[in-house]
C-alpha cells in the first residue's frame, strides 16, 4: 500500500494550495479518507475527512476554509486550502482507513506558511 502526498510549499498568509494524495495497493473507493496534520511538537490531528461515500467532516479550524475531495477513477484524494494561516504550518498525511486493522498512512507533505 502506497500513499504519495504532494504539493505542499512555502506560502504566504491569505494564499491557497491544493494537496494531492494518490493511492495504490488498495481498493480506494472501499476506504474511507482523511488529511491529518503534525505540527512541530504537536500532537497529529485531523483535518478532514471523506468517507466511501463521499460525506465529509472538517476540524473547526479548516470549517469554510478548506474543502477535501476524491477522484475514485483515479484513486485520488485532495485538499484545497484558502486563507492560508501561519498556524496551518505543519506536516500534511493521508490516511486510507477501512477498519482497524487495515489503517494506512502516507509520508506527508511540508506546508509552510509565512506571516
Amino acid at each position: 500500500v502506497q500513499l504519495q502526498a504532494s504539493g505542499g510549499g512555502l506560502v504566504q498568509a491569505g494564499g491557497s494550495l491544493r494537496l494531492s494524495c494518490a493511492a495504490s495497493g488498495i481498493i480506494f473507493s472501499t476506504y474511507n479518507m482523511a488529511w491529518y496534520r503534525q505540527a512541530p511538537g504537536k500532537q497529529r490531528e485531523l483535518v478532514a475527512r471523506i468517507t466511501r461515500g463521499s460525506a465529509t467532516n472538517y476540524a473547526d479550524f479548516a470549517k469554510g476554509r478548506f474543502t477535501i475531495s476524491r477522484d475514485n477513477a483515479e484513486n485520488m484524494m485532495y485538499l484545497q486550502m484558502n486563507s492560508l494561516k501561519p498556524e496551518d504550518t505543519a506536516v500534511y498525511i493521508c490516511n486510507a482507513k477501512r477498519n482497524d486493522y487495515e489503517n494506512y498512512w502516507g509520508q506527508g507533505t511540508q506546508v509552510t506558511v509565512s506571516s
